[in-house]
């Protein structure tokens, strides 16, 4: 049986016990605060959200180089035959392309693939990949339950404020709703071509929960909730009210909660809330 190395980047928002458990290799994103450079994970969320609260201007973020992905999977198929790499929307980031870049030198070896989504949602596929490698699928069939599971899986978060977005440059089809946000609270989709689009505006953090779950439930359609999981930026009381109500109304207990990455926190701000489903 061919052994597979299983690769996601930070954004994954995996918890580092989940990384452990699943033997997901996590490739990190960067971010500079000025003349600072750090790398995902480096700064704890308590140090990440002080620093952007005090920064005189907004922090950036970068993706790492193709040499930074052929590095990390020239070492790993000394261990491995073949290699799954999961990542950020190619909408959203250059990381993907520079996993296809670096994918080339290795022949069929890599195979990298666009999640289409962010956060949360490349975590669910993260751990439908881990789950199939450890049933003894193969790499076809790896992929072809991660790309049904790309297909299924629905991620919709909220925001205090859209100015994070905005200057980051990562705003997508949202961009219409800026200007008319004074003390509304934006709840955002990442669609299907993974691009953020409005899902609603409401006026208070509470009804943006209300919001995300009308919609989740919206989405399921006549589907079941195979698997859900939730995030937040500095949000810890919100995401504990929609954890609870989401596992309430779908009967299932969230496979992760987690604080989002500061590479995701830059483009997002405090007080975000956020969750994924995986409908089956």
């Amino acid at each position: 049986m061919k052994k597979i190395a299983l690769v996601a980047d930070s954004t994954s928002d995996l918890t580092a016990a989940m990384r452990k458990d699943y033997d997901v290799h996590v490739i990190p994103l960067k971010i500079r605060f000025g003349q600072e450079e750090y790398y995902d994970g480096e700064l704890n969320a308590e140090e990440f959200y002080q620093r952007l609260k005090q920064a005189s201007e907004l922090p950036t973020s970068s993706q790492p180089a193709p040499e930074d992905f052929i590095k990390l999977y020239k070492s790993l198929l000394q261990k491995y035959d073949e290699i799954i790499s999961i990542h950020l929307s190619s909408n959203l980031s250059g990381t993907v392309n520079a996993a296809w870049i670096a994918a080339e030198s290795f022949k069929a070896k890599v195979h990298v693939v666009d999640s289409k989504t962010i956060s949360l949602g490349i975590g669910l596929m993260v751990n439908e990949a881990a789950v199939s490698i450890r049933e003894g699928l193969n790499t076809k069939q790896v992929l072809e339950r991660i790309h049904n599971a790309r297909k299924n899986i629905e991620t919709i978060f909220t925001l205090n404020t859209l100015e994070y977005l905005q200057k980051g440059g990562r705003i997508g089809k949202v961009a219409g709703m800026v200007g008319s946000l004074l003390n509304i609270k934006p709840v955002i989709r990442v669609n299907e071509e993974g691009i953020y689009v409005p899902a609603g505006k409401v006026r208070s953090q509470d009804k943006a929960l209300e919001q995300i779950i009308h919609n989740l439930q919206e989405f399921a359609g006549n589907r079941k909730v195979k698997a859900l999981a939730i995030a937040h930026g500095a949000a810890q009381e919100a995401a504990n009210k929609l954890k609870s109500a989401l596992e309430t109304t779908f009967g299932i207990s969230a496979s992760f909660f987690t604080q989002v990455s500061a590479v995701i926190g830059v483009h997002t701000g405090p007080g975000t809330v956020g969750a994924a489903v995986y409908y089956e």
